[in-house]
């Protein structure tokens, strides 16, 4: 049975990033997917809320560095008006600060621009089904920003890994999606969910 199956309808994408001569292209080329609509473009943070407002909309595919808002802040935006959109990050930068601000602020997904077409339309339709999605280079930083974390001054803070936790980390780490990390540990997707954003809060503590 296709995978299409499970999509009732198509998923209404924003395309947000500054220069035209990005965003334009992609746009076009998200649109010969047979399952999703680009409804709006935007080329910054109060572009994409106005078209989040004008609604409906499933993903929003943000760039970061743009002009009056951010995408960071637009993220944050988002999540406080619009929870019911998932933000998928496409951006050249692939520091710590920005992955972990992006994450922190709620994006479901985070690639660099070096992604392909067919790792953006998976990413977004993993996020539209609340699934996190990270490339690999992301997810490299990611596992090392876990790793070397100082300890905090201060009192402990809660962010002592779990063992599964770890497990989580270490499949992740070698590039596995929540369903492989699901089946190779026996647990749901859903809890792959939970530990793949605990794993976020406390990289971002």
């Amino acid at each position: 049975m296709s995978e299409m199956t499970d999509v009732e309808r198509r998923l209404r994408v924003i395309v947000a990033d500054d220069q035209a001569a990005v965003r334009e292209p992609l746009a076009a080329v998200l649109g010969l997917s047979e399952d999703i609509d680009v409804v709006a473009v935007a080329a910054n943070g109060r572009e994409v809320l106005t078209a989040a407002a004008a609604g409906p909309v499933d993903v929003v595919l943000m760039d970061l560095r743009m002009p009056e808002m951010d995408g960071i802040e637009a993220t944050r935006r988002l999540g406080e008006e619009h929870p019911e959109v998932a933000v998928v990050v496409l951006t050249t930068f692939a520091d710590d600060d920005s992955i972990l601000g992006a994450l922190g602020a709620g994006a479901r997904g985070y690639l660099t621009k070096n992604a392909g077409r067919l790792d953006i339309t998976r990413a977004i339709r993993a996020a539209a089904a609340g699934q996190s999605v990270l490339d690999r280079e992301v997810q490299d930083r990611l596992v090392a920003t876990v790793r070397v974390k100082p300890p905090a001054p201060g009192p402990a803070l809660p962010e002592d890994l779990t063992p599964r936790e770890r497990e989580v980390l270490a499949l992740i780490g070698r590039g596995l999606p929540n369903r492989g990390i699901a089946e190779k540990l026996f647990i749901s997707e859903a809890t792959v969910k939970t530990h793949i954003n605990n794993l976020f809060a406390k990289a971002a503590i």
